[in-house]
């Protein structure tokens, strides 16, 4: 989808004449003069639902145009000015650019009519300091992206301008909140179910968030389950799994996987897509679980669940920012000592969060950057706005003075909240968004079609409507779901324990590292100074041993921006050719 000035192909939504579509895109669109609105996307809103809306788009109340259930893009016109938007996770993205006509705004960078060109300063710092602070940059130079939470306001004569949709109204105890969020989620997934009307396939990883999703969908339709288990798979994951689909009498294969499918092969024919992403390395894994639902109407999944359904440690920074000091030191002991991790340090570091703040902690960063090499070391426990991680420690001199230079851009400009638990639960929501957005072109390509209920806007909104501290369970885990679905089963919502990729990581480093070593070293990262191919070899030989798993998601970012780079050069050499 584009419109302004990069409307040129496709279909022209009726009502809005600068605004086109791909045909295969589902659109309702509803418009009684000048005055038009149109949803993109995912969901069951009718025509008549979107008459009802139209007075809203008169009065420029925007964010109440994103509260229909599902996932999508919302484009409206008053006859003056326009007003487009994705979703709150940024699944749906928006991507902007100035041109001497106007701005062009388009779902996908490559209909904006401009060069496509990598921001290497912008990759290094997302891998030296995270993703978190620069929402609202894309990874090209000179294309700004709509953060999540955000819409994109056109009027003539004037910049573009950033429109809050975020629309969250807080609940102020976990029982009324958890009752929101129950409605909101079950609607989210068995909407979907109904409305396919024949079998729909879904992860089931024997996690929570995948196992309440297929109980849920299996109380409306018929599932096919798919799990995927290799040498390096927890055995508690894969009993929850079974346990899962014999209780929802799900249909339910295994995908049994051998050292082809580790991570970090990329095999041939693996697409690139428009940014990088975590899945990147994860592809072949993808497509031997995923043949076996191929083609199916849809496809759900967990993503997500962790950062709607939980909180991190940031809540108890912003008890501290609160005053609440005393409260704040009891639970972050308690927390502490249940977990057998000394209480001291662990205050300590998120004392320092709460006094320095986001654009503290962002000068802090780049003064640390400034001052020399980083070292993996110097890194805090607990919770932080801006963590230098292994990441900061590959930085060349110059890739150093690059990165510091756009930590104190985002510290002057101050376009992030500053209470620490809803920074980081807006950071935790885009990051997860970015994640299922950039796994797009695998999807089309292994032709599967995932919905993410988990990241709806209703969902989103209904979770982060309760505040972070009662969805962060001393105790228990994801309080929120039991709360808010009592009808899973105790045996499921007892679980505490949680699997991970990490061993298939460690052992598909040690299987690729030669090749993984040439790609890194011929990266543009490497080749245009950012990075010291020396210091990621010696770190990438020791996590292929084991020896250092605290670097592995660092390298992990590392590798999969490398291959995209790299993949991106010779798409670009294709195409000249």
């Amino acid at each position: 989808m584009a419109g302004g000035t990069a409307a040129g192909g496709g279909i022209e939504i009726v009502g809005l004449g600068g605004v086109r579509r791909a045909p295969a895109a589902r659109v309702r669109a509803a418009c009684e003069g000048l005055v038009a609105l149109a949803v993109v996307g995912d969901s069951p809103v009718t025509e008549q639902d979107l008459r009802g809306l139209l007075p809203a788009v008169r009065a420029g109340r925007w964010a109440e145009l994103t509260r229909w259930p599902g996932s999508y893009w919302v484009v409206a016109s008053d006859g003056r000015q326009h007003f487009v938007s994705g979703d709150l996770a940024g699944i749906r993205a928006v991507y902007y650019t100035p041109h001497q006509e106007g701005t062009a705004w388009a779902s996908e960078p490559g209909l904006l009519g401009r060069p496509l060109v990598p921001d290497l300063p912008l990759l290094a710092a997302r891998l030296a300091a995270g993703e978190h602070h620069w929402p609202h940059h894309s990874t090209y130079e000179q294309i700004p992206q709509v953060p999540g939470g955000s819409g994109l306001l056109l009027a003539p004569g004037a910049p573009p301008q950033l429109v809050d949709i975020a629309g969250v109204e807080p609940a102020y105890e976990l029982r009324e909140g958890a009752e929101r969020f129950g409605r909101a989620f079950t609607d989210a997934v068995q909407h979907r179910v109904r409305a396919a009307g024949a079998v729909v396939g879904a992860d089931l990883s024997g996690g929570l968030d995948s196992s309440a999703a297929v109980v849920l969908a299996a109380g409306v339709g018929t599932v096919h389950a798919v799990t995927y288990t290799d040498g390096y798979t927890s055995g508690e994951d894969m009993a929850f799994a079974a346990r899962v689909a014999e209780h929802t009498a799900a249909r339910h294969t295994l995908a049994t996987g051998s050292a082809e499918q580790l991570p970090f092969g990329f095999p041939p024919g693996q697409p690139t897509g428009a940014e990088p992403v975590l899945e990147a390395a994860m592809y072949a894994m993808d497509t031997a679980y995923l043949h076996p639902v191929r083609g199916l109407p849809l496809h759900l999944t967990g993503h997500g669940g962790d950062i709607v359904l939980d909180a991190s440690s940031s809540c108890w920074v912003r008890l501290l920012q609160d005053g609440r000091r005393r409260e704040a030191h009891r639970q972050v002991v308690a927390f502490a000592r249940l977990r057998n991790t000394a209480p001291g340090p662990y205050w300590k570091a998120l004392k320092n969060a709460a006094a320095l703040g986001h654009s503290g902690s962002l000068v802090r960063a780049a003064e640390a950057l400034e001052r020399g090499p980083v070292t993996t070391q110097a890194t805090v426990a607990g919770w932080s706005w801006c963590r230098l991680g292994a990441g900061a420690s590959w930085l060349t001199a110059a890739g150093r003075h690059q990165v510091a230079v756009l930590l104190r851009q985002a510290a002057r400009h101050r376009r992030q909240p500053e209470l620490a638990d809803e920074f980081d639960q807006w950071a935790a929501l885009r990051s997860s968004g970015a994640s299922a957005r950039g796994w797009t072109p695998y999807a089309e390509k292994l032709v599967v079609r995932p919905v993410y209920p988990y990241l709806d806007n209703e969902v989103v909104r209904a979770a982060f409507a309760v505040p972070a501290l009662a969805r962060r369970g001393l105790v228990s885990y994801k309080p929120l779901l039991q709360a808010a679905l009592p009808q899973l089963p105790d045996w499921l919502t007892s679980r505490r324990s949680k699997g991970s990729f990490t061993a298939q990581r460690i052992a598909g480093l040690a299987r690729h590292q030669g090749l993984l070593d040439k790609l890194i070293m011929s990266s543009p990262l490497a080749a245009g100074g950012l990075i010291d191919h020396a210091a990621v070899r010696v770190a990438l030989a020791q996590a292929a041993r084991g020896q250092s798993a605290t670097v592995i998601a660092d390298l992990h970012q590392l590798i999969v921006t490398c291959w995209w780079l790299t993949s991106q050069t010779a798409a670009k050499e294709v195409t000249a050719c």
